[in-house]
């Protein structure tokens, strides 16, 4: 079994790199799939003769399923070991986008696509887990931010890889192998799990139980959210998308309530309420929310700009994001040395580059329109990159700080659906603002997005700064009460 190593600074402990490593290949993996599709939708649709519907249903299927079995996954690995369900995930997820590459219809695609989200959603509540479970201090800093960087160069090695593939077309597999390439790698990243991973012992054999009604009332409440979040804004939001975007709300109160009178009776819920006592839990689901309804609508509006308004090709416009994805790397293994240094400001500092740069992109596009340059596009996209490094593993890792081990799985099922309802909502919510504006012109349409994101940025600020506020607070108190 391999230990966590020790960190030289006093209190921390570090994941060690062959662990990372495993970990980090499954986190690639699901964003890379996650975006990918995007790309090569336009081939997959003549290629299927698929409607625009069952197009949407093929990159939102995947989304939906995966948002809505993620609480159900880390609870899995609580009850039977972090390492199991890692390596069960990734392997089925192999599986499942073989499937995907082989379909022969857009409904096989559809089936396929929602098994990858499932086994999407076994595997990464695992990673954070084991991140939070094995390290502390900037150990877990360091750990963090290569999460940040896997997550985001996958996102956006989707827009890129996926141009570069579907346009090399190799032995005339088109659009399939951007599904078939994840067979091999899973295979070996599997393998190479098993062995590396941190065995436990499943907290089972302690009288742990399932929670099936709340596992069954979590997934159908979020996929009648998510639904027509995905498929609303293309289908011009008629009252059938209504009807389960309204249900969803009493479907999830009651699944809410549930979860309250089984913790009462002293059962064992899906959603573990505790974890919403610390105050550093409860500023990090609402600054990670705001900051998914933020970015994921952002890259999606940005593309529709390249490619739409300035006329780039996928693959060009794939390679727009390539700076971006340096700076964001760049800066996200930045932040621990930073935050270690100047503390909260290093967060703030990020929110208010990447808000300035909404900024000057909005200028930009509003004024120029279809001529604006790409290089100096190139250039505010990448400073806004370097701010989002900054942002995004310092929030996940602040989420994370006061969970006890015996809770992480459920604790990372808890934030990751809570960022993959925020990446759903906000491209619905904020596309749609942008094809509203974009009847003026794409640069218009993609001003309004960016004031929009802008605002979503500044509040991820603000969410934080209320964290601090209250863990002082809270500190204050508990140490009145001592003396």
């Amino acid at each position: 079994m391999t230990r966590p190593a020790t960190d030289p600074q006093a209190g921390s402990r570090s994941v060690p790199a062959a662990v990372l490593v495993a970990l980090l290949t499954g986190t690639f993996m699901a964003q890379f799939d996650f975006f990918v599709v995007n790309v090569a939708a336009p081939s997959i649709g003549l290629d299927l003769q698929a409607t625009e519907a069952e197009l949407e249903f093929v990159v939102g299927g995947y989304a939906f399923a995966y948002a809505g079995a993620l609480v159900l996954g880390g609870r899995l690995g609580d009850l039977f070991g972090h390492r199991r369900l890692f390596v069960s995930g990734m392997i089925a997820f192999a599986a499942t986008s073989v499937l995907c590459g082989l379909a022969v219809n857009s409904g096989q695609l559809i089936g396929a696509r929602l098994g990858q989200g499932l086994s999407a959603a076994l595997m990464l509540p695992q990673v954070l887990a084991l991140i939070s479970s094995g390290s502390s201090g900037h150990g877990r800093a360091r750990a963090m931010a290569w999460y940040g960087v896997a997550g985001g160069v996958g996102s956006i090695a989707g827009q890129v890889l996926g141009g570069l593939l579907v346009t090399v077309d190799l032995a005339g597999l088109g659009w399939r192998l951007i599904f078939l390439i994840n067979a091999p790698i899973g295979v070996i990243g599997a393998l190479f799990a098993q062995r590396v991973l941190p065995g436990q012992e499943p907290s089972r054999s302690k009288g742990a139980k399932l929670d099936p009604l709340g596992a069954l009332g979590f997934a159908v409440g979020l996929g009648l959210l998510l639904v027509p979040l995905t498929v609303g804004r293309t289908a011009g939001w008629p009252l059938w998308v209504w009807i389960p975007l309204a249900a969803s709300v009493p479907a999830l109160a009651a699944t809410l309530r549930w979860q309250q009178a089984l913790h009462r009776r002293g059962g064992q819920p899906q959603l573990e309420l505790s974890l919403f006592r610390a105050a550093s839990f409860r500023s990090g689901i609402l600054s990670n929310l705001a900051f998914m309804l933020y970015f994921p609508s952002y890259m999606f509006t940005l593309a529709l700009l390249l490619q739409g308004g300035l006329g780039l090709g996928a693959f060009a416009a794939g390679l727009v994001f390539v700076p971006a994805g340096v700076t964001f790397s760049v800066s996200a293994l930045l932040a621990p040395r930073l935050a270690a240094r100047y503390g909260s400001s290093v967060l703030a500092g990020g929110c208010l580059l990447a808000a300035a740069g909404l900024a000057a992109l909005a200028v930009v596009t509003a004024t120029g329109g279809a001529e604006a340059s790409v290089a100096v596009i190139v250039l505010i996209t990448a400073a806004i990159s370097f701010g989002n490094g900054l942002i995004l593993p310092s929030l996940i890792g602040a989420a994370l700080l006061d969970v006890p081990p015996h809770h992480a799985g459920a604790a990372a099922g808890a934030l990751t659906t809570t960022q993959q309802f925020g990446s759903a909502a906000g491209v619905a919510l904020v596309g749609t603002i942008y094809f509203a504006a974009a009847e003026h012109g794409a640069g218009i349409g993609m001003a309004w997005a960016c004031a929009v994101n802008a605002v979503l940025v500044l509040s991820v600020a603000a969410a934080v700064r209320y964290g601090i506020v209250v863990h002082r607070r809270t500190a204050v108190h508990q140490r009145s009460q001592l003396q």
